[in-house]
């Protein structure tokens, strides 16, 4: 059924581009570094454990600063404070200072916007609108999707996004007190299932991805004036992972997946480093290294993880799908959670399955790790604790709140945030909570 609808979505999805003029003939305008006269300066911002500062964290990988996170909680036990959230979005928690950052869009409203919360009680500090109308219509969107789903990036001084509107993908920055920096349109993209890839930081730059049939492409802008310093073509495929920068076999490399093969680029310029035939055509999920192997997983219609060199040589592959969650190392080990329940625990160097536990229910949201235990919601409001050790899968605990979760859980100063759905359609609601045993007196300092 997945299948079928995939294709369907896809064809709706040509048949609007056709109509449009876009396509095929919908060419990316590309742009080098020479031509923008951008250039790409020193800025390193190091995050500690009271900042989860990006999608899957400071390292951009799902792991956590050791800390003290809670690892039971439930509806009346383990929550410092929980709030309502308006509208729908899938977009994750980030972390910064005092605040704890979302954006949502509410339909009845036709707006897209970014909302800030206070990190010690939960009550909204403030709410800036980006876009009053222009949403896709809900035919372009899949039925997990909305229209709020990449996840915000800081770096301290600003807050990046994106959202699909207009049928182009549109970038915004926005100051820690709310206040819209600067905005810019990015290019062209064909929905089949709405927008979905978080930004990633790399020096002054910030990096967006939009593989879409229409013609995809990759671009980076300047973080003080969100000029396009560079952008590069990738075809005319539906992929929806997010980029990632690592700094893998002594230098670093934009890597990602999808439209049929892991492939890496120079962040700084946006040239093409390697790109090596693989995985699936749609992936979603986000790559994660170590000092020399890069491990992805995927896809649709194709299933595989694979492991990688830093030169993009095949190390291991197998024929399991990692679709909509991200992967996590935790030392020597690969652990994935499928998309159906299933959770797997690989070597790293070897490819060789260690354990493969079951566990309950369907999963979009990507696992977190920290202090060598996993957490990972499902979508019917349970998160599971496990830890992996001497070989063997141990579950610590399975704690239920809320009804679902799409949103992936961030982790700050001992703190886990989770955004979550609260009852079904039509009744649907969405509340950001903070669990935790004590919040500490020097979160903000």
């Amino acid at each position: 059924m997945k299948g079928l609808q995939y294709v369907l979505l896809l064809i709706t999805a040509l048949l609007i581009t056709t109509s449009s003029g876009c396509g095929s003939a919908n060419t990316v305008s590309e742009v080098s570094v020479n031509e923008s006269g951008i250039d790409v300066i020193e800025r390193t911002t190091v995050f500690d454990g009271t900042a989860w500062p990006s999608w899957r964290g400071p390292h951009r990988n799902g792991a956590a600063v050791d800390q003290p996170l809670p690892s039971t909680w439930s509806e009346s036990t383990g929550i410092l404070w929980r709030v309502e959230t308006p509208g729908r979005g899938h977009c994750s928690p980030i972390v910064f200072g005092n605040s704890v950052y979302l954006t949502t869009a509410i339909i009845t409203q036709q707006i897209q916007q970014i909302m800030a919360f206070d990190g010690h009680s939960g009550e909204r500090q403030w709410t800036t609108v980006l876009h009053d109308g222009g949403l896709p219509s809900e035919r372009q969107l899949h039925s997990k999707s909305s229209h709020a789903n990449a996840t915000i990036t800081c770096d301290g001084e600003h807050l990046y996004m994106a959202f699909l509107n207009t049928d182009r993908i549109i970038a915004s920055a926005v100051g820690l007190t709310g206040n819209l920096v600067w905005q810019k349109e990015l290019g062209q993209f064909v929905s089949v299932f709405g927008y979905a890839p978080s930004p990633v930081l790399y020096k002054s730059l910030v990096i967006f991805a939009a593989d879409n049939p229409g013609g995809g492409w990759l671009a980076a802008v300047d973080s003080t004036t969100g000029k396009i310093a560079w952008r590069v073509a990738r075809g005319h495929m539906t992929s929806h992972s997010s980029p990632t920068v690592a700094h893998v076999g002594d230098r670093d490399q934009l890597l990602i997946s999808g439209c049929d093969a892991v492939t890496s680029y120079d962040p700084a310029s946006g040239n093409e480093l390697w790109r090596t035939p693989c995985i699936a055509e749609a992936t979603c999920g986000t790559i994660v290294t170590t000092s020399e192997l890069i491990f992805a997983s995927g896809g649709y219609p194709e299933k595989e993880t694979i492991c990688l060199s830093a030169e993009g040589k095949q190390v291991w592959s197998n024929r399991t799908q990692i679709y909509e969650p991200s992967l996590v190392v935790i030392r020597d080990q690969v652990i994935a959670v499928s998309d159906d329940g299933i959770a797997y625990c690989w070597s790293a160097q070897t490819g060789e399955t260690i354990w493969r536990k079951r566990l309950r229910g369907s999963f979009s949201a990507s696992p977190l790790v920290c202090n060598n235990r996993v957490y990972v919601p499902n979508l019917s409001g349970d998160t599971f604790v496990f830890s992996t050790t001497n070989g063997q899968f141990t579950l610590i605990a399975q704690n239920k709140i809320g009804d679902d979760c799409y949103a992936s859980p961030a982790a700050a100063d001992g703190r886990l945030f989770l955004r979550i759905g609260v009852g079904t359609t039509p009744n649907r609601g969405e509340q950001l909570v903070c669990l935790g045993t004590s919040i500490s007196d020097t979160i903000g300092e």
